[in-house]
């Protein structure tokens, strides 16, 4: 993968989506445009998680104009990744087709970790390189994502479900700001900070950071009004609290440095930022330039450079569940080849998909660890619900879906696989892990799959046919499997061998 001179990331978070245009020269990101829009998505949220109409069209036309300035861009320079109302959202497989459709390529939504991990190494860049442990938090608007790291790496990750949209509307109604409404926000906020307190005390790291919009804004008010000579202190925390109680109403807030479109979100980043400051005995908090748009395209260098930080998952994952890695590699090797033989057409538009598929073969025996029985299922499980470095919950799902149907019945994919690039992969992963299941260094014969609408043909030496039953047996049952989906498996060698088996008979 070769990565593109002039490349994009896209952030759409539950407050306000942002655009980030980069060149890349020499291993380095010079920032060349950049977009920002407050659509306060998770504003649209319902009671029952479903983003309502309104927040859907604003965040439409946005997208519509973000997509206007990435127009013309091939689809590996850029990179579209939502956030927390796009993970809490039921309604998201309505309406992430449109989102789609209106920016002009792929939407990830990621898991809060590999949020933390994006925003981390976003601002490891922006900032001075030392050897000091730091916290780094950025409070957005659904949800608040915490990391300790040093260097470009971060060592301990989390995201709790609060942000400055969300605790607005829920604890300041109509913009009011009383002491009893600073009072429960500020109450709720820590009792979630609390939740991870002894792994993130002040004893872990030496420096506090603030990334992104609330403390940003936060950072920019107290700056302007003498508060805080640099970033946010105890002390500018505590005269910003004063001026809010004093004013009673986000409408009627007039404070230099204060953004007009940060005005509504206030109060709920602030109790955010307050509980934060006192559950873990932070007394002064830098500020970063970096963020997690950031964070993207220097993610996005690294996938281009081999440093997938996918990749080292699936290898952490082959060692931490005691994968049979000999074995794995065997099926992975036979799976890409009949891949590539029954997918053809240019190389660069298999080199995701077969991406895919060494995943997947690496980890389809993750399972073994909790049970021989139903192994697949609990690897499919496993793919489907950890915490996964470096993957969109779109690719873990992919993933866990390809484990899953690696064997056993086929029924239990009706209306879960839409693509036919999917039922490719299926396939060749199916076969592979079948003519693999000795589980040893045999000598298989040549293979030629093929593949003409929805007929798949696998052409195998028949005399090798005849000396392996089992496998004979197995592609029968294959056979039936597929026929049950409308979906034609042809090998044409095992009628040669039953014509002679006849014939001898």
């Amino acid at each position: 993968m070769e990565t593109s001179p002039t490349i994009a990331a896209v952030d759409l978070g539950s407050n306000s989506f942002r655009l980030q245009v980069g060149r890349v020269v020499d291993d380095q990101v010079y920032p060349l445009d950049s977009l920002r829009e407050p659509v306060r998505l998770a504003a649209g949220l319902t009671a029952d998680k479903h983003l309502d109409d309104a927040a859907q069209a604003r965040a439409i036309e946005c997208l519509k104009r973000f997509g206007e300035r990435l127009r013309g861009m091939p689809p590996g320079a850029v990179r579209a990744v939502g956030t927390n109302t796009l993970r809490v959202a039921r309604n998201a497989r309505d309406f992430m087709p449109r989102f789609e459709a209106a920016l002009g390529f792929p939407i990830e939504v990621v898991a809060g970790r590999e949020e933390a991990r994006l925003i981390y190494l976003g601002v490891a860049h922006s900032l001075p390189a030392t050897p000091e442990k730091r916290l780094v938090v950025d409070i957005g608007g659904g949800s608040t994502e915490f990391i300790i790291g040093a260097g470009n790496q971060p060592h301990k990750l989390e995201s709790l479900y609060m942000g400055c949209v969300s605790y607005s509307l829920r604890y300041f109604p109509d913009g009011r700001i009383g002491k009893s409404h600073m009072k429960h926000a500020e109450l709720a906020a820590r009792i979630e900070v609390e939740t991870i307190r002894k792994q993130f005390s002040r004893k872990h790291w030496q420096q506090a950071v603030g990334s992104s919009g609330t403390a940003r804004a936060i950072g920019d008010i107290l700056e302007a009004n003498g508060w805080s000579a640099s970033g946010i202190s105890g002390g500018g925390m505590e005269r910003l609290r004063g001026a809010l109680l004093k004013a009673g109403d986000a409408a009627k807030l007039e404070l230099p440095g204060l953004r007009e479109d940060r005005i509504a979100v206030l109060p709920g980043g602030f109790a955010i930022m307050s509980a934060i400051f006192a559950e873990l005995d932070v007394e002064h908090m830098a500020l970063a330039n970096g963020a997690m748009r950031q964070g993207i395209l220097w993610d996005m260098i690294g996938r281009a450079h081999r440093r997938d930080m996918r990749e080292l998952t699936v290898r952490q994952f082959v060692k931490r569940y005691h994968v049979e890695s000999n074995h794995a590699h065997r099926v992975e090797r036979l799976a890409l080849k009949l891949f590539e033989q029954l997918a053809g057409g240019d190389k660069a538009q298999r080199e995701y998909p077969m991406l895919m598929l060494s995943w997947a073969a690496r980890l389809h025996e993750i399972g073994f660890t909790v049970a021989h029985t139903g192994y697949h299922k609990h690897s499919a499980y496993i793919i489907g619900h950890a915490d996964m470095p470096g993957f969109s919950k779109m690719e873990q799902a992919q993933l866990s879906l390809l484990v899953l149907a690696h064997r056993g019945s086929l029924d239990k994919l009706r209306g879960m696989v839409e693509k036919d690039v999917d039922w490719t992969l299926l396939f060749a992963l199916r076969l592979a892990a079948l003519l693999h299941r000795s589980r040893s260094e045999v000598r298989l014969p040549a293979i030629h799959a093929s593949k003409k609408k929805s007929t798949f043909t696998v052409e195998l030496d028949a005399r090798w046919l005849a000396a392996n039953p089992l496998t004979a047996a197995e592609l029968r049952d294959e056979i039936k499997a597929w026929n049950k989906l409308d979906i034609d498996l042809s090998v044409p060698q095992l009628a040669e061998i039953e014509a002679e088996a006849l014939a001898a008979d």
